[in-house]
């Protein structure tokens, strides 16, 4: 269910940290006081839809559709659990993570970077880490 890809996604739910309350202002929500707990609960949903949206368009990179880079991942048939339910799980619970360590939320981008530069410019195929 977990690949190697998932040190990436839990890297980048770390580093999403106050991202959140970024796009909430953006889209013109305030933060209620009176709800905090309703505030909670809508942040991870935004976190779940950029997670789903993310997992989408990594399908549409496997698959070749947006260029050859990462076409030799998994020819877009990554294992269906991984995609749709441990890669958001990662995600969210990294989220809650930062959200209640959030010293560790710049040093996760910094790695979040390093690790996309590496994963895709300089080895694409990632997935030698997991086939040997």
């Amino acid at each position: 269910m977990f690949d190697v890809w998932t040190i990436g996604h839990l890297l980048g739910g770390l580093s999403i940290g106050k991202l959140i309350d970024i796009v909430r202002q953006y889209i013109g929500l305030k933060e209620n006081n009176g709800s905090k707990n309703v505030s909670q609960w809508f942040n991870i949903c935004i976190v779940l839809f950029f997670s789903y949206l993310w997992e989408a368009i990594e399908h549409y990179f496997e698959t070749g559709l947006i260029g050859d880079m990462s076409r030799n991942w998994f020819q877009g048939v990554e294992f269906w659990a991984n995609r749709l339910v441990a890669d958001p799980l990662i995600i969210v619970l990294s989220y809650i993570i930062s959200i209640k360590y959030p010293k560790i939320v710049w040093p996760a981008r910094f790695l979040f970077v390093l690790w996309w530069i590496v994963h895709l410019f300089i080895f694409p195929n990632s997935m030698y880490l997991q086939l040997n």
